[in-house]
């Protein structure tokens, strides 16, 4: 029996479910029971019947599932896959900016650990994050991690006074317009679809700026006849859509634009922590994890 074959076993016999970020190779995608975003990863996981959860991605997307549903059995995959960003700031730089400034929102991005969260007012998603900060009722705002998203959401909401601290993702941070400029001299019909965690200078000059999930509704928007598409995100949605729209996606920065934590996951790793050969269970103190709970309670207060 071939690999795939004993995983979907496993998860079957086990009231199992396998969940795969959207970054993930193929072939994990193609094992996983729902693919997706982070949060749409956790929400969808935590709504289940499943008894136990298994994440093909990184550590704060495991984090994400356990605070929303502290009852599963939630297991990391790979133990070592990490997000830098999540870590590129101190909790407890944050409480005391919090003492110092009450008067200030603190709007964590999704992509942080479980502390982070819990020393947050709310969360966003790069794709809700723009909604959210328009309405907080608080002018001033701190925006954690990532730089890159905080000023896209600063350029985009004006009312509001935006800190932002220097925190991003290593891979989306970089890419240079000069990256852009050149993909588009060697494809002048294509449009560039970019994710805002990539700096200001490089996403000036995409023709639509999104989530992970916008850009892939951006492509199949476009159908199997439609126009050409600079891909600017982790090269996980060109693999995933290729085959799908032959012709008409070309990934920006193939070199660049992979995240290795993400590709850490392997069908064989997979098969490990199904085995209880390997994986790690995601445990949460029930303190850290209400706190954590409370910032995603209110991303959809505001609309998250």
């Amino acid at each position: 029996m071939d690999t795939l074959a004993v995983i979907r076993r496993l998860a079957e016999e086990q009231g199992a479910l396998v969940a795969a970020h959207t970054y993930q190779a193929p072939e994990i995608q193609n094992a996983a029971d729902i693919v997706g975003d982070s949060y749409a990863l956790a929400k969808r996981a935590a709504e289940t019947d499943a008894a136990v959860v298994y994440m093909c991605g990184v550590r704060f997307m495991a984090e994400g599932v356990k605070i929303l549903a502290p009852d599963k059995r939630v297991v990391l995959v790979e133990p070592e896959a990490d997000c830098p960003m999540a870590r590129q700031i101190d909790p407890a730089r944050v409480a005391e900016f919090r003492a110092a400034h009450p008067e200030y929102a603190v709007v964590a991005y999704i992509n942080t650990t479980a502390e982070l969260k819990a020393v947050s007012d709310v969360c966003v998603t790069s794709s809700s994050a723009l909604k959210i900060v328009r309405s907080l009722p608080q002018k001033d705002i701190l925006f954690i991690p990532d730089k890159n998203l905080g000023d896209y959401v600063r350029r985009q909401v004006p009312e509001k006074h935006i800190v932002t601290w220097e925190g991003y993702c290593p891979v989306h941070n970089a890419v240079t317009a000069a990256d852009v400029l050149a993909a588009k001299a060697r494809h002048p019909q294509a449009k560039v679809a970019m994710h805002p965690e990539c700096p200001p200078e490089a996403l000036e000059l995409a023709d639509m700026a999104g989530s992970t999930a916008a850009i892939i509704d951006y492509i199949r928007e476009g159908g199997s006849g439609g126009e050409e598409v600079i891909v600017a995100t982790e090269r996980g949605v060109v693999d995933r859509l290729d085959a799908r729209y032959p012709g008409r996606l070309h990934q920006l920065c193939e070199d660049k634009l992979v995240c290795p934590d993400m590709k850490r996951t392997t069908l064989q790793s997979l098969l490990a922590a199904m085995e209880s050969r390997g994986g790690e269970e995601i445990r949460l103190g029930e303190k850290l994890a209400d706190a954590a709970r409370r910032s995603l309670e209110n991303m959809l207060r505001y609309g998250g």
